[in-house]
């Protein structure tokens, strides 16, 4: 299984990002997928993740009324799109992902509840 991510980059407070990851190696689609970000010296924390049936979507409170999540259920792709960004939302960003069982919704912010993790794509906002 990989999990490819791309989208980060620098951009100017206010501006938008679009983040992508897309899932190869396995024929059925995943049950969720996620996107943490984690900052030098500090733990990776949950930012948004969606459950592949339904869709249904989940956001970290800093992330509500700014970033969408979103999937491509044809592609295995799950997008972040993210507006308004802060300076504090500086980070690399991890795309995660889980086969099989779905997870309850209580533990969709826990990084032990996904199987296959990405590389991490670098998002710079500048103020």
């Amino acid at each position: 299984v990989q999990l490819q991510a791309s989208g980060g980059g620098l951009v100017q407070a206010g501006g938008s990002l679009r983040l992508s990851c897309a899932a190869s190696g396995r024929t059925e689609r995943p049950s969720v997928m996620g996107w943490f970000r984690q900052v030098p010296g500090k733990e990776r924390d949950f930012v948004a993740a969606v459950f592949w049936s339904g869709p249904r979507t989940f956001l970290t409170d800093s992330a509500k009324g700014r970033f969408t999540i979103s999937r491509d259920n044809a592609k295995s792709t799950v997008y972040l799109q993210m507006n308004s960004l802060k300076p504090e939302d500086t980070a690399v960003y991890y795309c995660a992902a889980r086969w099989g069982s779905r997870m309850i919704t209580s533990m969709i912010s826990t990084q032990t509840s996904y199987h296959y993790w990405g590389q991490g794509t670098l998002v710079t906002v500048s103020s």
